[in-house]
């Protein structure tokens, strides 16, 4: 067999251990209860991918109630949901696959649908730049200061769960990203205006969250930042913003950085003269301090193979592993060439796949999941475009 290095243990700089450098990354299953409760078949989809992975970060939980955004999700809100996230992270922590819940706020980015009437709050007043996007209500200080402790009350939840970190999601257009960028804070107090006030909610949101880790979880207890490299919006977050950020996350010591990109080889959407890719330009920012997770359009072995000769440490594994979950199994028993790279909707049972995703699957993803009924896929899709998953709805 092929000598991986992605096969090899990685330990973090708080003392957690992975038995192995794949991650799952998250993905939405649109799968929950209307009320954010979660479903048996969520519970039976995470464990029919335990095992294998070092470690899963799990589709996304709102912190506020006013922070879901899609239907099907579900909520780290209130204690009532804690024996749903001990179901999620027990069928997760087998074999000693690590569990990670990704938190967030969806901010301008839900609607008043999803909300049941509620408007969506974000940091101004500002719609976001797709089609049918609503008009968000900014929120006030106490509000923001109320969400700062929605996301350590969330952690504190997840912590008492039994997971073993939490990723805050500040990619995807999200809350988090929502104040750091030009496009969509347009406040005039301490939460906006310059680009230090810009990212003052988003590094009170982590120290927040590391006062509850201190407080109550294990030394090993995983905080994870993801990130949307940069915004086609004018103005928008460009590179240079992303990489400022980054220098903010290493001083506030957080655990790893999450980058949410649809091609691990994509260069800039906006500046068409840079080469160089992204993941590779933040790989230097980083500079060994910090542990980056890369993803996009990765299949094959060789695939992450590369992503790890090129500096990685760790890869995250998405609609792959949606596709075989038994990826990393069948790579350690030398049986590459059972992996399945298409999927049939026949097969949707066999991989415990819910309900609600086999819709989301085979409508809004269907180009992305490569069907075996459809014509031969194409893994480049996202070199030149945005995924999806980032937030765009262009």
């Amino acid at each position: 067999m092929t000598k991986y290095t992605f096969l090899e243990g990685y330990r973090f700089s708080n003392g957690l251990e992975l038995k192995n450098r794949i991650v799952m990354a998250p993905m939405t299953t649109m799968s929950s209860f209307h009320d954010g409760h979660v479903t048996t078949d969520e519970v039976n989809y995470y464990h029919r991918r335990g095992g294998g992975p070092g470690m899963i970060i799990t589709a996304v939980a709102n912190v506020s109630e006013d922070g879901k955004g899609f239907e099907g999700a579900f909520s780290a809100t209130d204690d009532r949901f804690i024996p749903d996230l001990t179901k999620i992270a027990t069928a997760i922590k087998q074999d000693g696959t690590k569990a990670v819940l990704q938190i967030f706020h969806a901010g301008r980015m839900s609607n008043s649908r999803v909300l049941r009437g509620t408007q969506t709050v974000s940091a101004s007043a500002i719609a976001a730049e797709r089609p049918g996007a609503e008009t968000p209500r900014a929120l006030t200080e106490p509000e923001i200061e109320q969400i700062i402790e929605d996301f350590g009350e969330a952690t504190l939840r997840a912590i008492k769960a039994g997971f073993d970190g939490v990723e805050l999601h500040g990619a995807n257009t999200y809350l988090l990203q929502q104040f750091v960028s030009p496009h969509s804070n347009r406040r005039t107090d301490q939460w906006g205006g310059s680009f230090e006030n810009r990212l003052r909610f988003p590094l009170a949101v982590v120290k927040k969250v590391q006062e509850v880790i201190k407080e109550n979880g294990s030394k090993t207890f995983l905080l994870g930042y993801r990130v949307s490299p940069e915004e086609f919006e004018t103005p928008g977050i460009r590179l240079e913003d992303t990489f400022a950020l980054i220098e903010k996350l290493k001083q506030a010591k957080i655990d790893y950085l999450h980058v949410s990109i649809g091609h691990i080889s994509r260069t800039s959407m906006n500046d068409k003269t840079n080469l160089v890719p992204i993941v590779e330009q933040m790989l230097a920012v980083l500079n060994n301090e910090l542990p980056l997770i890369g993803v996009g359009s990765m299949e094959t072995p060789a695939d992450v193979q590369k992503a790890m000769d090129d500096g990685l440490e760790l890869v995250a594994l998405g609609r792959e592993l949606i596709r075989e979950p038994q990826w990393v199994q069948k790579v350690m028993m030398n049986d590459e060439a059972s992996i399945r790279y298409t999927i049939s909707p026949t097969d949707f049972e066999e991989l415990a796949i819910p309900r609600a995703m086999q819709t989301y699957l085979t409508s809004v993803y269907k180009e992305q999941i490569h069907l075996s009924t459809d014509a031969k896929p194409s893994s480049d899709a996202f070199l030149a475009s945005a995924a999806p998953m980032e937030g765009y709805k262009k």
